[in-house]
């Protein structure tokens, strides 16, 4: 039945989604022949994030080889045992790449049309998409940027400690300034201890500011984490 499909277009887009909160960057979304066709039958789920992108190729969550690979290609804000979530089947079939089997554990019952692709240009769409900027603002450039700088350094390991989470935080619409943080970055990070002893958990919370080039604030930014144990300068949040 797959080899009558036509041959659609892939095409990704980057989209920082309204309730950001859950996850502040910016999910990948697929539209198939220039329409979402995932919004029309699962309105309230998130495509992946691009923190899924970073990898290998291999690693990419659309990724495809010649065995079929089940993917939940959204999720809800919450979890997918909570609100539910859709899933998919993919897999390449020679010079053609399947979608099909797809399933929708949430309240809404339809589901997209199987759909098929070329290969070459499936895989090209990908490695695009995986490579773009351009959806950045200058908040998730310093926190893309800083986070390469932090884990690079091996700071955190000269503590005993580990970077577990640096993420863009947003100023949030429609809410008054003196309620809501301003824009900036969140870093998190934690003590190793051995198996059974107490963890300690810590963050920062930076700002960022309009008025600096972001190769500026991230080299600041840096500065201020990498002068001193970060133990002492960051923030206890749990143990």
């Amino acid at each position: 039945m797959t080899d009558q499909l036509a041959i659609s277009n892939l095409t990704l887009r980057h989209r920082i989604p309204d309730d950001w909160a859950a996850d502040p960057w910016a999910e990948v979304r697929p539209l198939i022949d220039g329409v979402d066709v995932l919004r029309e039958v699962h309105p309230e789920g998130l495509a992946l994030s691009c923190r899924h992108w970073t990898g290998p190729a291999e690693s990419w969550p659309l990724a495809v080889t010649d065995e079929p690979r089940r993917v939940m290609i959204t999720e809800p804000t919450c979890t997918a045992g909570c609100c539910g979530a859709l899933y998919v089947t993919m897999r390449r079939e020679g010079d053609r790449v399947i979608w099909d089997a797809w399933e929708n554990t949430s309240d809404v019952t339809a589901l997209p049309a199987d759909v098929c692709f070329s290969a070459d240009e499936y895989e090209a769409e990908l490695a695009r998409a995986a490579a773009d900027r351009s959806w950045e603002e200058p908040v998730d450039t310093i926190a893309r940027l800083l986070e390469q700088t932090l884990a690079g350094s091996g700071w955190f390991e000269q503590w005993g400690c580990v970077l577990t989470s640096v993420r863009p935080r947003r100023e949030e619409p429609d809410v008054p300034e003196e309620l809501t943080s301003p824009e900036g970055v969140d870093v998190e990070f934690r003590q190793v201890r051995a198996s059974g002893e107490r963890s300690f958990s810590y963050g920062y919370e930076l700002f960022v500011t309009h008025d600096r080039s972001v190769e500026e604030q991230v080299r600041r930014l840096a500065a201020g984490i990498l002068a001193d144990d970060p133990r002492r300068t960051a923030e206890l949040r749990e143990h």
